[in-house]
């Protein structure tokens, strides 16, 4: 009698594909994720027994658990086949305990990709379960559950709903706030630039050139005066090619995504949020359905921090891009990761697994998204495996007595690997055909002087991709945690974004507020990454997983207590207003809810009306005398608007000071610890007034 296999993968999407490889004697099931997990009634951490963890069969999962185990009893052999990181390292583990079989019919086996050969290797080598990414999985689990369940009832009865606190969500709010408050607190400082049309002599067009140096010093124009002074000299001076240096400039090929570059760029070319970019990555990698091949797994595992290519899709790549664009446009030297840091280098990087598959053969298969986001990983795959791209560039500098005016051309030589892919924040390469003819010799005309006012940018606000980034390079959170932490704190309407940028809400400005004054250590941003590094060292073996949770919980414990004693003494009262309910004349009070301030009866639940608040900030409205109030766009953002909009449409993203501005007499804005006109054209700054900085 034939022998029976079976084979439990996490997600049913993997089970097709996967059925699909192997003969009729394996059976292949789905776990559906998690089998085991901590109680949702209860912290379910043991602290008296060594933070033992007290896992339950997760509500719901019985019925999956007990078709899993008739078939285990049925089968000689068991291949637990669950994702290849320590989230599917500790699937496995549960999966192995809850399963309860002979040990010695158990055997992990874990791919990069699901293909055919893939998949027939791992069964050729499976493996113990590798105890090391379990115990990380399992601290991180622990440490998660232990900050979410104490710190969020201290959130609950500060803020007065059902908030909650999360180890690496708690430092992205903080730094989601702190550039929100570095950006109120910017004034923008006013500067000029010059440009120069000139002539070249039997040349129709003329060309561009930017004043950059008086001499040898860098000029940087902060006003008017100095302007006209620079424009009376340049605008009569003669115009004269003083150096001409033609270089070349070599383009590195990018190396292939890893999670948290193929979540930034997805999230500027394509405009997709981390969200949808894993979840559509997840489709591509656990299968989808091509006509003539039936369910092929595009893509490899897409949760990784390492650019390791296996060899074989090298020598795969070479071939193919020797056939599709020329010898000449194979890489001759490898990627390198600049970063430095520590990568899980069992991994892969984020490829397609067949690059011969390409794009356009596939798309009539594929939804618009999901191929826009199969063409961004091909791309950005065939690219790092090509030759580096060369241009020629020419650097002219422009004299007018002692100014110095700039001018530059670039010509590719050689487009390499641009001419599969160029990433979104790279520029294109500028070629003017005058600019490319001029010498010391040429003889130049004034055309135009171009005067260009700017004022100083504040830092930009948090996009998806730029939070993503940032965490990455502080070291907080790994590939699998960044989609979800930015999901939570939306989620939570901590956070709003609008037109792709991050904005911190009321709610998640009083939350912050209350972590950093009785959590510091949780939401320092270097304490959350040395955590990520003793992670590593468990899964690496060096450390003990309970040590790093023992020497966690004391000052957590001690935080809780302090704060729960401090926060006895500020508690939130209800505050009266001088609204009156319609419904029954009482005074209307202020709460706060999961989208912050609103107003709401006190007879409540007798009465239950409720309305929007308008908080007052005791400034009259410059342009018809009504009170400013404290409004929020649809998605929640903060301005400072006039009470009677529509009519008056009034409105300051800073908040308007009572002080007039003594130059123009028009309103002026709080920034930080300054005043600065409302109006950027006059431009005037000065401190706040002692009353107004307490």
């Amino acid at each position: 009698m034939a022998k029976k296999y079976l084979v439990i993968v996490e997600s049913p999407a993997k089970v097709k594909t996967i059925k699909k490889f192997l003969g009729s004697n394996y059976e292949v099931l789905a776990s559906n994720g998690h089998i085991r997990d901590l109680p949702k009634s209860t912290m379910g951490i043991d602290i008296e027994n060594n933070f033992e963890p007290k896992y339950i069969t997760i509500r719901g999962k019985g019925e999956k658990l007990n078709e899993l185990k008739k078939n285990a009893k049925k089968a000689d052999k068991i291949f637990l086949a669950t994702d290849p990181d320590r989230e599917g390292e500790a699937i496995s583990w549960h999966l192995k305990t809850a399963l309860g079989q002979d040990e010695k019919k158990l055997y992990r086996i874990s791919f990069n990709e699901i293909t055919k050969n893939a998949v027939k290797e791992s069964l050729k080598n499976p493996r113990q379960i590798d105890m090391g990414l379990v115990d990380a999985q399992q601290a991180r689990r622990v440490l998660d559950r232990m900050v979410g369940y104490m710190i969020s009832p201290v959130l609950w009865q500060k803020v007065k709903r059902g908030l909650s606190a999360g180890r690496v969500q708690s430092v992205a709010l903080k730094m989601i706030c702190d550039r929100e408050a570095e950006i109120d607190a910017f004034i923008p400082e006013e500067y000029f630039d010059i440009e120069a049309e000139l002539k070249l002599e039997g040349e129709k067009k003329p060309f561009l050139c930017k004043l950059n140096y008086k001499g040898k010093e860098k000029l940087r124009i902060t006003n008017k005066e100095e302007l006209a002074n620079i424009i009376s000299v340049i605008e009569k001076a003669d115009y004269k090619v003083s150096d001409v240096q033609v270089g070349k400039r070599t383009k590195k090929a990018p190396v292939p995504f890893i999670t948290s570059t193929l979540q930034q760029e997805a999230s500027k070319t394509l405009n997709f949020s981390t969200q949808k970019t894993m979840r559509l990555a997840q489709q591509l990698y656990e299968g989808v359905d091509i006509k003539g091949r039936g369910t092929v797994g595009l893509i490899t595992y897409l949760r990784t921090d390492s650019i390791r290519i296996a060899e074989t899709a090298q020598e795969a790549a070479k071939e193919f891009i020797e056939e599709k664009y020329g010898k000449e446009y194979i890489a001759t030297t490898e990627s390198t990761n600049k970063s430095g840091k520590k990568i899980q280098d069992a991994h892969e990087a984020i490829r397609p697994t067949d690059i011969t598959l390409m794009p356009e053969l596939i798309k009539d298969e594929l939804s618009r998204d999901l191929f826009r986001l199969y063409q961004l990983i091909w791309k950005r795959f065939v690219a790092s495996q090509m030759e580096n791209s060369i241009s020629e560039i020419k650097s002219v500098k422009i004299s007018a007595d002692e100014y110095i005016f700039n001018a530059s051309d670039s010509k590719v030589l050689f487009d390499g690997f641009t001419k599969v892919y160029t990433a979104s924040d790279e520029e294109k390469e500028k070629s003017d055909n005058v600019i490319s003819k001029l010498t010391k010799e040429s003889e130049l005309s004034l055309v135009k002087l171009n005067q260009n006012q700017h004022f100083t940018q504040a830092p930009a606000h948090f996009t998806e991709a730029a939070l993503v980034k940032a965490l990455e390079e502080e070291g907080i959170g790994r590939p699998s945690t960044y989609a979800p932490t930015i999901t939570t704190i939306l989620a939570r309407h901590y956070v709003t974004k609008e037109n792709k940028n991050l904005y911190v809400t009321d709610l998640g400005e009083a939350v912050n507020n209350i972590m950093k004054e009785a959590f510091e250590v949780i939401v320092d941003s270097k304490f959350t990454a040395n955590l990520e590094s003793l992670l590593d060292m468990v899964e690496e073996g060096k450390v003990e997983w309970k040590t790093v949770v023992s020497n966690f919980y004391p000052d957590l414990e001690a935080a809780v207590k302090n704060a729960e004693k401090e926060l006895e003494k500020v508690e939130i009262a209800d505050e009266v207003t001088d609204v009156i309910c319609e419904e029954c004349g009482r005074n209307m009070v202020i709460k706060y809810g999961p989208h912050g301030k609103f107003l709401a009866c006190p007879g409540f639940p007798e009465c239950r009306n409720t309305k929007q608040y308008f908080e007052k900030i005791g400034v009259a409205c410059p342009k018809c005398g009504g009170e400013i109030v404290i409004r929020k766009t649809k998605k929640g953002r903060r301005y400072y608007g006039c009470e009677n909009i529509p009519e008056c449409d009034f409105m300051s993203w800073q908040k308007v000071s009572k002080e007039k501005c003594p130059k123009c007499g028009g309103f002026m804005v709080e920034r930080g610890n300054k005043l600065t006109c409302g109006d950027t054209e006059c431009g005037y700054v000065c401190d706040k007034p002692k009353e107004e900085t307490k």
